[in-house]
């Protein structure tokens, strides 16, 4: 009997292969407890570094963790993560995502493709099921999060992921100044009109500790995240400080947590990761 239903749930596949996509979407993120959109209303700010290190804080922490990279245009995960090669398949013909330590496993574009340098030129449509099949299609099993470097902006990739991933709650980045802050707004906004709960807001390269001195250098300003977080209702999560040294670690595909353990930047983001914690507790 099982052979039969093997054979006839594959028929099904085949005759309806985007009701199977979403099949296959719905039943592995059931088995995923908490979901989170990491977004920027612009570029630069370091949405994927702060993705990255949030997933690394939490996986620190104890959480299995699911990091998705639908940045498909300028796919940077797996270089910050350190992995050059390409993702296999499983015996149940799913993906099985890159592993980063015990607890955290991450998926790209990037890690799909032989030409590391070949550009996407994609469409919505096809942004749409490749983001499905990143999450149906990949060997997740069970997951405390996932988290979801989305590309600056409100376009395609960030509306798939409110449309498919109902219960994602969303991470907004931004650094001090406020030619950032107001595009940030826009983020804001988008979440609003998607009705996507805002978790928090993030401030990056919060100011710059002098190495020879001590005193902090504010390079973008200070405290506009905060500000803007208070008049929009949202809760201000934290600022992370701007180090050069996660720079080089980025580009070295380094653990910038794991070199530099009792750094203010690795002690930043895992208080952010606590939050999160306790929030999907409450």
């Amino acid at each position: 009997m099982a052979i039969i239903h093997d054979n006839m749930e594959s028929a099904q596949n085949k005759a309806n292969p985007k009701a199977a996509l979403e099949a296959a979407v719905q039943a592995s993120l059931a088995r995923i407890k908490h979901k989170f959109i990491v977004m920027s209303g612009k570029g630069g700010v370091g949405k994927t570094s702060t993705a990255v290190n949030l997933s690394m804080a939490l996986a620190r922490q104890g959480a299995r963790v699911g990091l998705i990279d639908v940045d498909l245009h300028g796919p940077d995960v797996p270089r910050m993560l350190g992995y050059h090669g390409i993702v296999d398949m499983n015996q149940e013909n799913k993906l099985v995502p890159m592993k980063y330590g015990e607890n955290l496993r991450a998926i790209s574009i990037e890690a799909l493709m032989e030409g590391k340098d070949d550009a996407i030129i994609w469409r919505g449509p096809v942004k749409h099921s490749m983001i499905q099949q990143f999450i149906g299609l990949v060997a997740w099993g069970e997951l405390d999060f996932l988290v979801v470097d989305a590309p600056p902006g409100t376009g395609d990739e960030p509306l798939t992921v409110a449309q498919v991933i109902k219960d994602a709650q969303a991470v907004i980045v931004t650094t001090p100044q406020e030619v950032s802050l107001a595009d940030v707004r826009k983020s804001i906004n988008f979440c609003h009109t998607v009705k996507m709960k805002i978790f928090g807001l993030v401030e990056n390269m919060s100011g710059l500790v002098c190495p020879h001195c001590n005193s902090v250098l504010d390079l973008f300003g200070t405290g506009g995240g905060e500000r803007t977080a208070n008049a929009m209702g949202l809760t201000f999560l934290g600022r992370i400080p701007f180090d050069p040294e996660m720079v080089a670690c980025g580009d070295a595909g380094v653990a910038y947590q794991e070199k530099y353990p009792q750094s203010a930047v690795t002690v930043a983001y895992a208080q952010i990761a606590k939050k999160m914690l306790a929030g999907s507790m409450g």
